[in-house]
């Protein structure tokens, strides 16, 4: 019944439940939730979807409450993607898990853990890519290792940054759906807007900095801001086609290169961005000279380093802290 009521109220552009591409391991349909409910749910229970009320999103081992973190960042990315979907009326459930799932694969300390762990492995790291690790092999359910999530929800997880394509005006791969294209649109709307508030409220800028052209077209405060963004995304897509309206989309790609000109490489920013990368560098070397049973812990099959890439990502800020204290600090070892 519920995949008769998406064929009946969706638009024919919108990704069904009952179409599908469907498991890497087929499993029979739940008789009361479609394969994209059943897919949101399981990331919404997942070790890692908890992980990451404890991983910082730009702001680092910031001082108070009202920080974003990647989780915070996450709710707010669904909420976006879901008013979005439902005024295209595409399909809620697959935008929502697009959305949850979409930064499970990042390292701690945000793009400063990112870049590090991709320095010093030889596999590299891109926590999209790990991402869709985590769901496919990392994460442990009964049924065995991975979320055996549909392949429509992985595609949106491993193509969610590709929102720059669009706001820079280029051409290039995107997510196979809708709601995929949605999600990569929600997640640069959400963290353009959410770092202005927090840069603002860290004293690294003023709202009064911000360019005025931008400000004019989208408006000068997050709210409305948000609701320019949001309609203009709406009445500039069609025919299953996600994008913003130029004028929307100019002023909203004037905010992220603000923020990458002045923000993120604020001395502020940048001075604990170091502090971050050298902790991770060090426990990368210190754990692949002398392994743990706990770096050691994934598949055999894997090298040594891809488990050790692993294990770091998957710590939370503090753990990684406390780890490089147990590690190097004389006076935590005899605790």
């Amino acid at each position: 019944m519920l995949e008769e009521r998406e064929q009946a109220t969706l638009s024919p552009y919108a990704t069904m439940s009952a179409h599908s591409r469907g498991r890497a391991v087929p499993e029979t349909g739940h008789e009361y939730r479609t394969a994209f409910q059943r897919d949101r749910e399981r990331i919404l229970h997942s070790k890692a979807f908890r992980r990451l009320k404890r991983k910082t999103q730009v702001f680092l081992a910031a001082e108070g409450d009202h920080y974003r973190t990647r989780l915070t960042h996450t709710l707010e990315v669904a909420q976006i993607a879901r008013a979005i979907s439902r005024a295209l009326f595409l399909n809620e459930d697959l935008t929502e898990a697009i959305a949850l799932g979409h930064d499970l694969g990042h390292a701690p300390f945000g793009h400063a853990g990112e870049a590090v762990l991709n320095e010093v492995a030889s596999c590299g790291f891109v926590h999209s890519e790990h991402s869709v690790r985590i769901v496919e092999k990392l994460e442990q359910r009964s049924a065995g290792p991975g979320l055996n999530l549909t392949f429509e929800v992985r595609d949106g997880i491993r193509n969610h940054s590709k929102g720059k394509v669009v706001l820079l005006g280029r051409e290039g791969d995107r997510a196979m759906t809708p709601e995929g294209n949605v999600v990569s649109l929600a997640d640069a709307i959400a963290y353009i807007n959410h770092d202005i508030e927090d840069a603002c409220r860290a004293g690294i800028m003023t709202l009064d900095g911000l360019p005025k052209d931008a400000v004019g077209v989208l408006g000068r405060n997050s709210s409305q801001r948000i609701d320019t963004m949001v309609t203009g995304v709406i009445r500039g897509s069609a025919d299953g086609g996600v994008n913003m309206l130029p004028e929307v989309r100019e002023a909203t790609q004037a905010l992220r290169s603000h923020l990458f000109e002045k923000v993120y490489p604020s001395a502020p920013i940048l001075f604990q961005v170091e502090r971050a990368r050298k902790l991770l560098r060090e426990i990368y070397e210190y754990y692949m000279r002398d392994p743990s049973a706990e770096s050691m812990a994934g598949d055999p099959a894997d090298s040594l380093e891809r488990r050790t890439v692993d294990f770091i990502a998957g710590m939370t800020d503090q753990y990684a802290i406390q780890q490089y204290d147990l590690l190097f600090l004389p006076s935590k070892w005899r605790q």
